[in-house]
């Protein structure tokens, strides 16, 4: 019987109720962010001079408190922080309603307008990011809440009888919704971007409390740290890539 192409070790366990489940596979992995260091982008062909990340298509807001607290801080970039700050000033404002009715950030020159360019003097890069770390404070707490958590995909259900499950996996193509198909390449399923030198667990650990709350994801580090990591089962990107250096 051929193994399956996106095999994932996932773990569950309940919490005042509640279940949470998180994907072992991905979370132990050496994923790791590549922004800038090879990142193909999600254009539907390579497009790493572009440098815009998953920031092409700018983002969209979860509910009104997300969009609000975006709002609020745009005033403190500076021209020097942000490359389209008067674009935004004369369109009125970095954020819009779509044509669909969604709040979402605008979007100029091909990419979100809080993405600086490699025109821009202190080169490509999410504008609230950037300064967020200047001021040092966390990025988590400056940009949209889709932007922060991307690789990363929290989902709640609850079932007929009112038991509620927390799901916490990464990001797939599906997530994107129809255009997520397009993407000439995206991040977690591609050898390129598993290049870390500590597993996603470790590096993603303030976006991952912030999503599941501080005492969960204890529970989770306690769980990983029973087993060596070399014994979770490695991430399909990487199989993929092993069979195509085979190849």
């Amino acid at each position: 019987m051929p193994s399956p192409d996106d095999l994932h070790e996932l773990v569950s366990f309940d919490v005042d109720g509640v279940t949470y489940e998180f994907d072992l596979t991905f979370l132990t992995s050496n994923w790791s962010c590549i922004f800038g260091e090879g990142c193909l982008g999600v254009l539907t062909a390579p497009a790493p001079e572009l440098v815009h990340g998953c920031c092409t298509y700018g983002a969209h807001f979860i509910d009104k408190a997300d969009r609000k607290r975006v709002a609020s801080l745009v005033d403190q970039l500076t021209d020097a922080d942000w490359q389209f700050k008067d674009r935004a000033e004369a369109k009125g404002g970095p954020i819009h309603r779509n044509k669909h009715g969604e709040w979402v950030t605008r979007t100029v020159d091909g990419a979100c307008i809080f993405a600086n360019r490699t025109t821009f003097s202190t080169g490509p890069g999410c504008a609230l990011h950037a300064k967020a770390l200047a001021l040092g404070e966390r990025p988590i707490d400056w940009k949209p809440q889709v932007c922060w958590q991307v690789p990363l995909r929290f989902d709640e259900t609850t079932d007929d009888l009112g038991h509620t499950t927390v799901h916490l996996r990464e990001w797939k193509r599906r997530d994107w919704g129809e255009g997520g198909a397009e993407f000439h390449w995206w991040c977690t399923e591609s050898g390129e971007a598993f290049v870390g030198h500590r597993p996603v667990y470790l590096t993603l650990a303030d976006e991952i409390a912030e999503l599941v709350g501080d005492e969960v994801y204890a529970q989770l580090v306690e769980l990983i740290e029973r087993r060596p990591i070399e014994t979770f089962l490695p991430h399909p990107a990487l199989n993929k890539q092993a069979g195509s250096a085979d190849r």
